[in-house]
Parts: C-alpha cells; structure tokens; sequence
C-alpha cells in the first residue's frame, strides 16, 4: 500500500529529504511528534522578539532597549505557550534560557542600523504551485533598499556554518527570493542570513541561474518523494545529523525499528478519544 503525498512542502522539508529520506517521511508524512527543542525555542523567541520591533516601532524608536522590551513581552507567549510548555525549564534554566536570548537580541545591532531598514512584512507567508507540489515558506522579512529593490533577510540564532556549508544554508534563502519572484513578480536583489551567535551576515544576489536551479532540483527532490511514496522505500542516511536526530526508536540505521511505529491513523484516534474524553 502506498504512503499518502505530502500536500504541501517548505523549502526547509525539501532539504530535509536530501538530509534523510526516513526522517523526512517520519515528520511529514507519518507527523511523528518530535521533543520540543531549547534551540527552536531561543529561536522561536528571538524571532518575535525581533518582529514586534521591526513591525510594531518606528525606525528611531528601533533601540536595543525597546528590542529587549519586546524580548520580555515574548516570553511568557513562547515560553508558557502549548509548543514549548512541556520543555519544562527550571527557574534558574529559565534565566540563563532569557539571559542568552538578549545576547542575541543585542548581537543583532552589531549587523545593522535597524533605523535604516524599510519594512515591507515579517513573518510572512508565500505558497506557489509547482506541477503536483505545493511549495510554502515563511520569510522572516522581507524589505526595500535604498534603491527601491527587494531584500529578504532571515535570521539564524544557531551557529554560523563552516565556509563549507555556507552555500548550502543560502540555499532556503534563495528558495524565498523564488517565492517572491513567483508571487509577487519581483526577485530580490540580495538575500541575506543575519547568524545572531557570531554574529556574522553572509548574502548573495539571486540570478536566472540560481532560480533555474532550484526548480530543476526541487522537481527532481519532489518526483523522489513521489516515488519513495510509491514504493514505501523511505531509507535513512546516517551521518553528522544523526546525534540530533529524534527518531532513533524507529530508525534501523542506530538499532530501531519501524515496526514500533504507530499507525497515524490509530495515533490522531487515540489523540481524538483523549480529547473527547478530557471534556467530561
């Protein structure tokens, strides 16, 4: 019997699949629940932390202390909230979780002048329609330069990569600049990673090159999917990604096993009788 398709997929799944077939199949196509994670949190709240300023302010109201305002105002929204509750952090966790947020937070003024930035959205969300794949990203901003020309930025709380790995980390980047190509009719002049960490910026310009290649390699990921579905022949890749990788149990590579995996049909039923029987 044949795994269900995806309905729809963002540039970040489209790399997980060349990262690993079984993981990919395991968080979208059978939403095995992962742990909630302290780095997706950090991120989740520095993210919005850095939306309400950029959003909510006026360019000379956008100072280090109104950002770190916005950062208090975030956490009990990202920390106390249903994605990141069960994390569970203890009071003095919880502190240097907060206090290593707001080096972040400041790290992003060594980057830019945030008074110099003309926004056009945050957080916004783009979909378009390849063939049989629906492709949808959230780009964090999206701008004009001085020149009137399109600028998207995205922010990254983790570690800057090697120089190795730094065209592969552009490359969810350049798949919004195609987003707003095909949405919007424009193609940014410069995509830009702001790594907060380091902090460091690293930014290419989009080409006709550039685009072309990836919907050449996002048709041939997405006809692998479709074959992989077809034949239920999902395998894994074992490699550096395994040590944060959640799946172990299910995983043959590091000694699980498929079979301990619960059909998502029974899982969302028991969810449902849970929930069912919770209202009583």
């Amino acid at each position: 019997m044949a795994l269900p398709l995806p309905t729809s997929l963002s540039p970040s799944k489209v790399s997980s699949f060349k990262d690993c077939a079984l993981a990919f199949r395991l968080s979208v196509i059978d939403k095995v629940p992962e742990p909630p994670s302290p780095h997706a949190a950090k991120g989740t709240l520095v993210h919005r932390a850095l939306q309400l300023l950029m959003w909510e302010e006026d360019p000379d109201n956008r100072t280090v202390d109104v950002a770190l305002e916005k950062l208090a105002r975030a956490v009990p929204e990202v920390l106390d909230g249903h994605e990141y509750e069960a994390l569970g952090l203890g009071p003095d966790e919880r502190t240097e979780f907060i206090e290593d947020s707001k080096v972040l937070v400041r790290n992003y003024f060594q980057l830019e002048d945030p008074a110099d930035v003309q926004v056009l959205g945050t957080e916004l969300r783009m979909s378009v329609t390849m063939g049989s794949l629906k492709l949808s990203g959230i780009i964090d901003r999206l701008e004009l330069d001085g020149n009137g020309d399109l600028i998207v930025t995205d922010y990254k709380t983790g570690r800057a990569p090697s120089a190795n790995f730094e065209q592969s980390r552009l490359g969810g980047v350049h798949f919004y600049a195609f987003l707003c190509q095909q949405v919007l009719g424009r193609r940014p002049a410069r995509i830009q990673l702001l790594h907060l960490r380091e902090p460091i910026a690293i930014s290419a310009t989009p080409s006709d090159q550039s685009i072309r290649g990836l919907e050449q390699q996002t048709g041939a990921i997405w006809s692998a999917v479709e074959q992989a579905c077809a034949r239920e022949d999902f395998r894994p890749k074992p490699g550096r990604l395994c040590d944060y990788c959640s799946y172990h149990e299910f995983c043959p590579a590091v000694g699980g096993d498929l079979a301990r995996l619960v059909p998502r049909g029974e899982r969302l039923g028991g969810l449902v009788t849970d929930a069912v029987a919770a209202s009583f």
